[in-house]
C-alpha cells in the first residue's frame, strides 16, 4: 500500500514539475506597507531600480503611482497593514490599477532574514504567479456608511467605560445606588447624579427623583444613597459625569451624520415595490444606545425590498451594522459556503493521514462574525428555531462551539435572504422539535430495517404500560 502512495506521490511531483508554475499577472508590483515608508517592487527589466522605497507622505504616495504607471504595472497586491494602508490603497483605486489587499496569513515569507525589501519582492513574486487572494472590501459608499458606524460604537465603547468610573467614585463614598438601579445612567440614575453633582446630599430629597417605572423602593434608594460625600470622590464623579455627557453628544452628532448618508444611499435606488412588512416584535422602548432615527425604512431599501429584520435576533440596529460590514452585493460570494467560510464560521479542517487533526474555526477579527455571534448568544432563551437549535448543541457539545454553530446557521439564512433564495421568517421552537422527532423516527426506521425488525408506532398510554 506504501509503495502505490510513493508512486503516485512521486509520479504527480513530477507532473508538476514538467509544467512548472505560470506568470499570471506578468505586470504585477507588490508593496511593503510601513508607518513612514512603502516599499515597492516590480518586474525586473521596467526600470533601473525594480525595488524602491517611498515616504507616506501624500507627495511620495503620488509618487509612487506615477512611478507604477511609467513601469506599466496594472495589478499592485500589498498587505493589510494596520490602517497605513488605506491611503494608499483609495490613490491606487482612483488612477485605476487593480489592488488587492493581501492577509498577512496567506503571505508569510519562508524561515530566514526578513526585512521590508525582501518582503515587497516576495509579495511581487507571489502575484506574478496568481498565488494571491484579495480581501474583500465593500463599495465606496458602503465603506464611508461602515466608517461612521465603526466610529460610533467607539463612542458607545467609550462613554461604557465613563459610566463604570461613576460607579467607582459611587463606591468610594459607600453609595450602592448602581447596585439598587439597573442602570445609573437611566431616567433616575442621571436625575441623582446631576443632584448629587450640584451639591444636593441628602439622600431623602435625592430619592424624589425615583422615576414610577424604577423597579426599586424610594426607602431602598435612600438606603442605598446614605453614605460619605468626599470632595475628592465628587470631583471625579463630576468629571466622569461631565465625560459621558459628551459622548452622549457624540452619539447624537454620530446620528445624524448616518442618517445623513443612509438618506444618500437611498436617495439614489429604486423605491421598492413591495410595502414593509410590519414588525416581527412589538415595539419597545428605545435603549440607551440605539439609533436616535427610525432605521428601518432604510435598511429595507437598500437591501431591495427584503426585510432582514424578520430574521431571528436581527434588529434594525445589529441589521443595518451587518449591512454596512457584508455590503449589499452577495454576488461577491459565490456560495453560502464561501460566505460562511469568509466570516470565519465555519470548521477549518486539518488533516494528515487521513486523520483529522483539528477542526476549529481560525480566530479572526470579523465584525460581522462577532455581531452574529452576539445575536447567537441572545437567542439561547427564545422560543424560536435558533433557539432550540442552540439550547440542543449546548447540550450536547457545550456553549461556546454552539453558538459558533448558531451563528452559522444565521449567517446561511442572512446570506439566502439577501440573495432572494429564502423569505425572511421565524420559525418557533415547537416547529424545529417537530422536525428533529420526525428525523429521529425516520433514523431509527432505517436501523431497524437493517437489522431485520420492524417498528411499530404505539399511543403514548401503551408506551407507558
Amino acid at each position: 500500500m506504501k509503495s502505490k502512495t510513493h508512486k503516485r506521490d512521486r509520479r504527480r511531483r513530477a507532473v508538476l514539475n514538467e509544467a512548472g508554475l505560470q506568470q499570471v499577472h506578468l505586470n504585477a508590483a507588490g508593496i511593503d506597507i510601513g508607518a513612514e515608508q512603502h516599499w515597492v517592487a516590480v518586474p525586473q527589466g521596467r526600470d533601473e531600480q525594480h525595488v524602491r522605497s517611498f515616504s507616506s507622505f501624500t507627495s511620495g504616495l503620488t509618487e509612487l503611482a506615477e512611478w507604477l504607471e511609467r513601469c506599466n504595472v496594472d495589478t499592485v497586491a500589498m498587505e493589510s497593514t494596520g490602517v497605513y494602508w488605506i491611503p494608499l490603497y483609495e490613490l491606487l483605486q482612483s488612477r485605476g490599477f487593480t489592488v488587492l489587499l493581501v492577509n498577512a496569513r496567506h503571505v508569510k515569507n519562508v524561515p530566514g532574514r526578513k526585512d521590508d525589501c525582501l518582503d515587497c519582492q516576495w509579495l511581487q513574486k507571489l502575484h506574478t504567479f496568481g498565488l494571491l487572494r484579495g480581501s474583500f472590501r465593500p463599495d465606496a459608499e458602503i465603506t464611508a456608511l461602515r466608517c461612521c458606524l465603526r466610529q460610533r460604537e467607539n463612542i458607545v465603547i467609550e462613554a461604557a467605560t465613563w459610566v463604570q468610573r461613576m460607579q467607582k467614585a459611587l463606591t468610594q463614598m459607600n453609595l450602592q445606588l448602581h447596585h439598587v438601579l439597573s442602570d445609573i445612567s437611566g431616567t433616575t440614575g442621571l436625575a441623582i447624579l446631576r443632584d448629587i453633582v450640584a451639591g444636593e446630599h441628602n439622600p431623602v430629597h435625592l430619592a424624589r427623583h425615583r422615576d414610577p417605572r424604577c423597579r426599586a423602593s424610594t426607602q431602598m434608594i435612600i438606603a442605598s444613597l446614605t453614605g460619605s460625600y468626599r470632595d475628592e470622590h465628587l470631583f471625579a464623579l463630576r468629571q466622569a459625569l461631565q465625560a459621558y455627557d459628551f459622548f452622549q453628544h457624540q452619539l447624537q452628532d454620530c446620528d445624524m451624520h448616518v442618517e445623513q448618508l443612509l438618506h444618500s444611499l437611498t436617495a439614489k435606488l429604486p423605491t421598492p415595490t413591495n410595502p414593509l412588512p410590519q414588525p416581527r416584535t412589538a415595539a419597545k422602548a428605545p435603549r440607551s444606545n440605539d439609533f436616535r432615527f427610525e432605521a428601518r425604512p432604510a435598511l429595507f431599501t437598500l437591501t431591495a425590498g427584503i426585510d432582514i429584520t424578520q430574521l431571528p435576533g436581527i434588529s434594525p440596529h445589529n441589521g443595518l451594522r451587518l449591512l454596512s460590514e457584508i455590503g449589499t452585493d452577495m454576488k461577491r460570494f459565490k456560495t453560502e459556503k464561501h460566505f460562511v467560510s469568509w466570516l470565519t464560521l465555519s470548521p477549518h479542517v486539518k488533516a494528515s493521514g487521513g486523520r483529522v487533526l483539528s477542526s476549529r474555526t481560525l480566530p479572526s477579527a470579523n465584525r460581522a462574525a462577532k455581531l452574529l455571534r452576539l445575536t447567537a448568544v441572545t437567542l439561547r432563551r427564545s422560543n424560536t428555531a435558533l433557539g432550540a437549535f442552540y439550547r440542543r448543541l449546548a447540550a450536547r457539545i457545550g456553549k461556546p462551539k454552539a453558538v459558533t454553530a448558531t451563528a452559522r446557521k444565521l449567517a446561511i439564512l442572512l446570506y439566502r435572504a439577501l440573495t432572494g433564495q429564502l423569505r425572511p421568517q421565524v420559525l418557533d421552537a415547537q416547529h424545529y422539535e417537530e422536525q428533529q422527532r420526525d428525523r429521529a423516527v425516520r433514523s431509527l426506521h432505517r436501523r431497524a430495517k437493517s437489522l431485520g425488525f420492524q417498528l411499530i408506532e404505539t399511543k403514548p398510554a401503551e408506551a407507558l404500560s
